[in-house]
Formats: C-alpha cells, structure tokens, sequence
C-alpha cells in the first residue's frame, strides 16, 4: 500500500482556501468546493500558461 501525497505530507495546506489537506478524496484541495474553485478560474481566464503564442500564431495560419 502507497501513501498518498496528502499523508506523506501532513502540513500540507489548500491552494485555495489554505486550510490543512486532510485525505487523498481531493488532493491538493481541501474539498470538493476549493477544487471547483480553482477549476472555475481556469476556465474564466485568470489563471493562464506563461508562453510566447507562436505555436497557436502558427496554427491559426496553417487553417487559411
């Protein structure tokens, strides 16, 4: 049997909400509300991959 991140580290917090891991059942979340939490900022935009855009540039040329 493996232990799961959220038992091999016991101070490990939420990146959400900052409140302890306690359980596998949502890691790296606290629960199921700080998971669709950041799952929502991702698909409104806030956060974003750090990269030029030219392999999207090129992509969108290649459709024409």
């Amino acid at each position: 049997m493996t232990a799961s991140p959220a038992a091999s580290n016991p101070g490990r917090r939420c990146p959400v909400c900052s409140r302890p891991v306690e359980g596998p059942d949502h890691a790296p979340f606290c629960s199921r509300r700080c998971a669709d939490v950041d799952l929502q900022r991702w698909f409104s935009g806030r956060y974003v991959v750090p990269g030029d855009g030219e392999a999207i540039r090129s992509d969108e040329e290649g459709e024409e």
